[in-house]
């Protein structure tokens, strides 16, 4: 099966047009963050998804974890999926489903250790898709991604073996190193920022060089 590319930090409608030339199937627009690479306006991530044709994903990055709020930040941008950074409140997901029952709700889990892994099948049970990643939100100023870090790809693999839900893997990819992460951990697809950037833009060499890896 082909592995999915996810492009993120997408700042642009050009942008967008970019990633989806070189064969994204999804793009992620980062809302505000305590920390990280990409985050732009509200009413710029609305402007973006509008302009994507289906059938590619458009993730909204969302650090809030309340429900009523999570659901406000998505009908002010209006993307076909919600990338859930932080860990969300009890309960957030069936009101999510009740009032958004057609957005595909993404949970990130930041890798760090054994828990991960139980913290990943919980979520796995109520959301679509899990993604993977290298944050630490125990931080004082929580990072909730875009850290450009690998982390331990041994547990990723061991994640997506028993998760029921498709898994996307993020954290310190780019051309040299996502082949053999894909082997490794055997993703549904993975995700990069940095990793296809040049003076915090897409730079369409890295992106070739990167999906020909992703392809080979």
């Amino acid at each position: 099966m082909k592995t999915r590319v996810k492009i993120c930090c997408i700042a642009s409608e050009e942008e967008a047009k970019l990633a989806i030339s070189f064969g994204a199937s999804a793009l992620g627009l980062v809302a505000a963050m305590p920390s990280g690479p990409g985050p732009i306006a509200d009413d710029l991530i609305l402007r973006i998804a509008r302009s994507v044709p289906p059938p590619i994903a458009t993730f909204l990055l969302t650090c809030e974890t309340s429900a009523a709020v999570i659901i406000a930040h998505h009908r002010r941008t209006l993307t076909n999926t919600l990338q859930l950074v932080d860990a969300p409140e009890p309960g957030v997901y069936a009101v999510i489903r009740a009032a958004l029952p057609s957005v595909k709700i993404v949970q990130v889990i930041h890798v760090r250790d054994e828990s991960s892994l139980d913290e990943a099948l919980q979520a796995a049970a109520q959301v679509d898709a899990l993604l993977l990643d290298s944050g630490n939100p125990s931080l004082t100023i929580k990072q909730l991604g875009g850290t450009g870090r690998v982390h331990d790809w041994c547990l990723s693999r061991r994640i997506v073996e028993q998760s029921p839900v498709p898994v996307f893997l993020a954290g310190g990819l780019n051309a040299g190193n996502v082949r053999e992460a894909i082997d490794q951990v055997q993703p549904f697809g993975v995700d990069l920022c940095s990793g296809v950037r040049t003076d915090g833009h897409l730079d369409p060499k890295k992106l070739e060089a990167f999906f020909n890896a992703v392809g080979k």
